[in-house]
């Protein structure tokens, strides 16, 4: 049973490889490729009778461990050049502003025609608010260098507003003076933790010298993250300023203590370090869509009553996003698509405690909505491409 079960991850995952090879020319998302193989295995698996473990519970250690990865892959990607002040504001703001307003707007809908709480409708709603840099990062690698960056810095930072405005609602049961006290609290303690941390792994990263020494850095990055959420600490800042600190020595270097960090050397191990954590980033974001592919159930897809809940929810999204892109002075087309859900909006949807869950949001509303934004994505990039063809 053991060969048959390493051959077939093999496989799936050498396909999963080709799945992000050819994503740059076929215009299809990896994501939802990912989803249809790990479905297709569990009809397989189904037509000939395998009995596989429950993997359900898998799915949320993928998702934390994916998360970390990837908003520390878009951390340092992230260029604090003063040149990209300009791009980086507006990257924030195209961030938080649809995640702000689009929760608040949901909420209130939730409460007006289903009598929840404001609370409970703010649970709900920020799953559908965040844009999954999962799916938009490796989708984007052949646009502009500009229409890149954006892209890099709006996802990645919607993931960790995203991720730090759920957090707060999950934590607080009401929202006054004290409440928001308390996460300033959090807030200065995690960036007190951050700062340390950050120069201690940084030290390590550089005076390491056996063959073996990013893997235990990554691993102290989840052990730092996950002991903090212990505490609910907005954790994610941690991996922000990390990620930022050593993607970005050239532009720290202006303080004198960084010299003792002896800078040129690092450099070169960041490189190497940013270049394990992609391909972390790639294997764990692989494993998560197929397992969430191999556990999805075809009624779930194809739930006709939960359809119109999405594709409502999708055009609101994108009314707020053309809203968000004229504001800013960007251009519709393509960073119009290139607002996918994905891998957060699954993670935080099962975070949701189940007394506090919204009846009409289920697995079939959360999938469709993810399905219809990857393929809008799709079809976006798709005309892009053309156009871009065109001209030639």
């Amino acid at each position: 049973m053991t060969i048959p079960v390493i051959i077939t991850f093999c496989i799936l995952l050498l396909i999963a490889y080709l799945f992000d090879l050819s994503a740059s020319r076929t215009k299809i998302p990896s994501v939802i490729l990912l989803l249809i193989l790990g479905w297709s295995v569990r009809q397989l698996t189904t037509f000939l009778k395998f009995n596989l473990p429950d993997l359900s519970s898998f799915l949320p250690i993928l998702g934390t461990i994916g998360l970390i990865l990837i908003v520390l892959e878009g951390s340092l990607e992230i260029d604090l050049d003063k040149s990209k002040l300009g791009l980086i504001r507006k990257s924030f703001f195209g961030a938080l502003i649809p995640l702000f307003g689009l929760a608040f707007l949901f909420a209130f809908l939730f409460r007006y025609f289903g009598n929840y709480s404001f609370r409970e409708g703010l649970l709900n709603s920020i799953p559908f608010c965040i844009i999954s840099s999962a799916i938009a990062i490796p989708s984007v690698k052949y646009l502009t260098s500009s229409e890149k960056e954006f892209v890099i810095y709006e996802s990645s930072l919607s993931d960790i507003l995203g991720v730090i405005f759920f957090n707060f609602i999950a934590h607080h049961e009401s929202f006054g003076v004290l409440s928001f006290a308390h996460f300033g609290l959090q807030i200065v303690i995690i960036t007190v933790v951050s700062f340390v941390a950050t120069i201690g792994l940084s030290f390590l990263l550089n005076r390491i010298e056996t063959k073996i020494k990013f893997i235990p850095i990554i691993l102290l990055v989840i052990l730092i993250y996950t002991i903090s959420e212990i505490y609910h600490l907005p954790a994610l800042i941690f991996i922000l300023v990390f990620g930022l600190f050593i993607g970005n020595l050239k532009e720290i270097r202006l303080f004198n203590w960084i010299d003792g960090f002896n800078p040129e050397i690092l450099n070169r191990e960041v490189q190497k370090f940013k270049e394990l954590t992609i391909e972390g980033a790639f294997l764990i974001r692989s494993l998560f869509f197929l397992l969430f592919g191999y556990l999805l159930e075809t009624s779930e897809i194809l739930y006709s009553t939960s359809i119109l809940w999405a594709v409502g929810i999708v055009a609101i999204i994108f009314l707020f996003r053309i809203f968000q892109l004229k504001i800013s002075k960007l251009p519709l087309t393509p960073l119009l698509y290139l607002a996918p859900r994905g891998l957060i909006t699954i993670l935080l949807y099962l975070n949701i405690d189940p007394i506090h869950k919204i009846w009409e949001i289920n697995n079939s509303l959360i999938i469709q909505v993810i399905l219809i934004t990857a393929v809008l994505m799709m079809v976006g990039l798709m005309m892009t491409s053309r156009k871009k063809m065109s001209k030639f």
